[in-house]
Parts: structure tokens; C-alpha cells; sequence
């Protein structure tokens, strides 16, 4: 653990506010759900709570399915990292922050399609060869919360895999896998 510096006071309804640029740090929003935690020695650890984080393994079932049977790199989500994927290398996406288009795309509530001749929006932060750019995203929601997003991948330099879905069976089945997850969340 690293320290801060920064001491705060609990007020009379027991709250604590976590410092701006901690926040911006750990991007964290408004609203945002923190899971707490304590241990042995008296330390509380605050940590950022991801309900699509829950279904990992699940998540990454889904994607290596749809893979497997439609040819479609799948990438899939929370607000800020990879949770899952297929059909691109796991070491080089899973965990990694999302780019600020990606996150544009979540907070937008609605579906992202790639139209030939628009700019490419990358999937990872910093991702400076943009190997692969976001082909469809569509958001995850639960309950009226937006949790993530489940994105189809396309590479950057080479031409579509001829066996993999295209335009509206594509966006089909993307929209499928987000409002598929998302119900999962709610039960």
C-alpha cells in the first residue's frame, strides 16, 4: 500500500471524502459503487466495485463463444478495463484501461458502429499502434445502471476475416451479448 500524505476527518454522519485527485486518479465518479474492506491491523481499504467483474468467467465464456462460432474478436468490458476477451491476445487487453472513446461509447448509452471512412477509435488507453480499433460497442446495462460494454475488435491494417459476421448480424449479436450480460446482473 502507498501512502498519500493526505489526512481527512470522518464528519458527525461518518462520511469521508476521498480527495479530488485521488479520485481522478483511480477514476473514480459520482456514483460509482466502492467496495470496503478491513483487516487484522485496522486498516479500511476502499475499492472500486465492478458487478460485471463478478461474471469474469462467465463474461469470457461468452466471448470465447462467440468467437469460436461466428470468427468475431470480442472484447468485453466494465467502465474502466478489459474483463474479458477473445479472438485477441488476453495478455495484451485483459486489465488494461479503456481509451477515452471507448468510454465515450459506455456513457453514451447507445450502440457504436464503425462505418468505412470514419476515423478508427481505439480500444486501450495509451495504445499508440492501435493494433485493432472498435468495430461495434454496445453498453452494458443493469438496471438502469450502465456496467460496461461488449465490443467487437477488427484489425487495424488488414481487411475483414471473410468468415466473420457482417453490418447487422454483427451489431445483432453484440447487442445480444450486452442485453444477455446485463440480465444476467439483475438476477
Amino acid at each position: 500500500m502507498k501512502a498519500t500524505g493526505i489526512v481527512r476527518r470522518i464528519d458527525d454522519l461518518g462520511r469521508v471524502v476521498i480527495p479530488k485527485e485521488i479520485r481522478r486518479t483511480m477514476r473514480i465518479r459520482e456514483g460509482d459503487p466502492l467496495e470496503i474492506y478491513t483487516d487484522r491491523e485496522g486498516e479500511v481499504i476502499f475499492k472500486k466495485y465492478s458487478p460485471i467483474g463478478e461474471l469474469a468467467g462467465f463474461a469470457a465464456q461468452y466471448a470465447e463463444t462467440l468467437h469460436k462460432t461466428c470468427s468475431l474478436s470480442v472484447v468485453i468490458c466494465d467502465r474502466d478495463a478489459v474483463i474479458a476477451c477473445a479472438g485477441v491476445s488476453r495478455k495484451e487487453y485483459t486489465d488494461k484501461p479503456l481509451s477515452d472513446e471507448l468510454e465515450a461509447i459506455i456513457n453514451s448509452r447507445g450502440l457504436y458502429v464503425h462505418h468505412e471512412g470514419e476515423e478508427k477509435l481505439p480500444v486501450l488507453s495509451g495504445n499508440a499502434d492501435m493494433t485493432h480499433f472498435v468495430s461495434c460497442a454496445m453498453p452494458i446495462i443493469s438496471e438502469g445502471d450502465i456496467i460496461g460494454c461488449v465490443a467487437s475488435v477488427q484489425l487495424n491494417d488488414e481487411s475483414r476475416d471473410s468468415s466473420a459476421p457482417t453490418g447487422d448480424v454483427e451489431v445483432k449479436l453484440i447487442q445480444t451479448a450486452a442485453g444477455f450480460l446485463g440480465r444476467q446482473l439483475e438476477s
